[in-house]
């Protein structure tokens, strides 16, 4: 079982590595998910990915404070923006873009809830 989890936290490395310059796929809630499976797999891993300069920090934020960096914020903002602009530019149905302005707009106020760094 080890490791498939290990596995599993390697994909979500992959994955919020991509949502760095991915419009809305999130980055550290896959870097949780991927500390959470290393710290079932594997010790080394879970200690570079915690001790990691770039990966490391958002997750340790969180995890003490549950805090998010006012950088990361104005980021995913810009992103959800773009996310919506590219979708009524694309034409999408107004069923779809009241759907998705509903769920961007309770990300946004999550996001913009937490505490700051």
């Amino acid at each position: 079982m080890r490791i498939l989890w290990f596995i599993f936290g390697w994909i979500c490395i992959a994955l919020g590595a991509a949502g760095i310059v991915l419009p809305l796929l999130p980055t550290v809630p896959f870097l949780l998910l991927a500390a959470i499976c290393f710290a079932k797999s594997s010790d080394a891993a879970h200690e570079w990915l915690m001790n990691h300069r770039i990966l490391g920090p958002p997750i340790q934020d969180w995890r003490q404070t549950g805090s998010i960096r006012r950088s990361a914020k104005i980021m995913a903002s810009f992103c959800i923006f773009i996310a919506f602009a590219i979708s009524m530019t694309l034409g999408i149905s107004w069923w779809a873009l009241t759907l998705q302005a509903i769920v961007l707009t309770c990300v946004s106020i999550f996001i913009w809830s937490r505490p700051e760094v």
